[in-house]
């Protein structure tokens, strides 16, 4: 079996990159451990946690906000069985729709575990431990990532869980725990606190959302402590013991100092990914790896090793899914002799919470570190006609500038639809565009799209509606 690319992994990087490689008339391949395609986001993250997502908000919705709108319910009730059927339909949507596309693109599917013989060698275990060997000019590693797991903590995935197991619980926990306040701990902790968890969040760190602008962080904490989540900042966790009832976490300031301890009913363990790259036989054919386990590729996806190459969540570089896909297509363009390239400058990152919190290019922290000259304007949602007769007033909007040439070098955005608002100024930033185009670009009335535009124009402190 020959062919000229076999990718390794159909996550969202992989799939794509095959998809685009045969589009451009090479023979391509896939191989999957997983009985279905998707990886971790169609199986066991992005897809299952905003199906949940969506059935807890419209839950909150009936059950605290429609009597305000004159909708006259009774009180809801709670089917987890059934919301987690719910969830696992549009897992399995997802994923057969990508068979269908690979299908349909005359892509050969192994299903079995892959590992590296040699360059333009792979071997194929399938689950009945028979083994086959696949020849190819170009290997794409997309293997994607693993959870981060602390030190002496067993997950167990029934009461210590990663974010698989907290969309798998079949009851909704009394006391929930999470460890790690970044974007997965958030919205997991959102969905089970509206269903009835008292969730009670402890992060290493003296601040949420590391990495986001720190204004937008500091705002979206009060938000959700307003929602009733508890935080614990800057407290490190020492111990997590089974308990005949749950669990008992301990916990000290990150700096030193006196332990606590808080009971749960499960913990979920949230504190990041790791590159997945366990018995794919990196040692053996010489690929280099950086001091963070992570594959070190040059401009074009290439590693130190001709014909293999790696993109997604095993490479520098944010771990989203859209961040694989675009490399994916990149990478087989590549391959193909064409110039695929990947805008980094440009990548949305958004937290699927309500409110919904999305940022694109620099935060004020990065331009101050960077000693860059910056104008900002914001405008927040209580302002904007629409949030304010929806009832979705929280947040705000922030546009950052460059002083002397206008161009927007970030977006910052907390708000209701933050995650679709986001891509208004992905489109100018990837167009060289600066707050003057935003601003005088006509957004339609009432939207909370208007609020974009009025944060553009208070870049120049010429805002009409505050």
């Amino acid at each position: 079996m020959s062919y000229d690319v076999i990718v390794i992994g159909t996550g969202p990087g992989g799939y794509v990159a095959a998809i685009r490689a045969a589009q451009l008339g090479l023979k391509t391949a896939v191989v999957e451990k997983r009985k279905t395609h998707g990886g971790t986001c169609l199986n066991v993250g992005c897809i299952p946690s905003k199906a949940l997502l969506h059935a807890s908000h419209m839950f909150e919705e009936a059950r605290d906000h429609f009597a305000g709108l004159g909708i006259g319910v009774s009180a809801p009730t709670l089917d987890l069985k059934t919301m987690q059927s719910f969830k696992q339909e549009g897992v399995d949507g997802n994923t057969k729709g990508v068979e269908f596309l690979l299908k349909k693109n005359k892509i050969d599917a192994f299903i079995g575990t892959a590992r590296i013989a040699a360059p333009g060698q792979i071997e194929v275990t399938s689950e009945d431990g028979s083994n086959q060997m696949l020849e190819t000019k170009n290997i794409i590693i997309a293997t994607g990532s693993d959870v981060t797991r602390l030190p002496g903590i067993e997950i167990d995935e029934k009461v210590v869980v990663s974010s698989t197991g907290a969309l798998e619980l079949e009851s909704v926990p009394k006391r929930l725990v999470v460890i790690g306040a970044g974007v997965i701990g958030l919205e997991l902790g959102s969905v089970w606190r509206r269903l009835g968890s008292e969730v009670t969040v402890v992060e290493y760190l003296d601040r949420i959302l590391p990495g986001m602008d720190g204004e937008v962080a500091k705002n979206f904490q009060r938000i959700l402590t307003k929602q009733g989540f508890q935080f614990k900042l800057g407290s490190k966790v020492t111990k997590v013991e089974k308990t005949g009832s749950g669990v008992t976490l301990t916990f000290e300031p990150a700096a030193g100092g006196s332990s606590e301890t808080i009971e749960a009913d499960v913990v979920l363990v949230a504190i990041g990914r790791v590159p997945y790259t366990q018995g794919l036989g990196l040692d053996r054919v010489g690929v280099q790896l950086d001091n963070r386990g992570r594959i070190q590729t040059d401009a074009h996806f290439s590693t130190n090793v001709t014909g293999i190459y790696a993109i997604g969540d095993v490479i520098a570089g944010p771990m989203l899914a859209h961040k694989a896909e675009d490399e994916g297509v990149a990478v087989a363009e590549i391959i193909a002799g064409k110039a695929g390239h990947v805008n980094y400058d440009v990548i949305p990152s958004v937290v699927y919470t309500f409110p919904e919190v999305a940022s694109i290019g620099k935060t004020e922290e990065e331009l101050k570190a960077a000693g860059t000259a910056y104008n900002a304007g914001k405008f927040p949602f209580t302002a904007n006609g629409r949030a304010k007769v929806n009832r979705t007033t929280d947040g705000f909007v922030k546009i950052l500038a460059d002083a002397a040439t206008d161009k927007v070098l970030g977006v910052h955005i907390i708000g209701p639809e933050a995650g679709n608002l986001i891509h208004e100024a992905a489109i100018t930033m990837e167009f060289g565009g600066s707050s003057e185009d935003m601003a005088r670009t006509c957004h339609a009335h009432p939207t909370l799209a208007e609020a974009v535009k009025e944060a553009a124009l208070a870049v120049e402190k010429r805002a009409i509606h505050m």
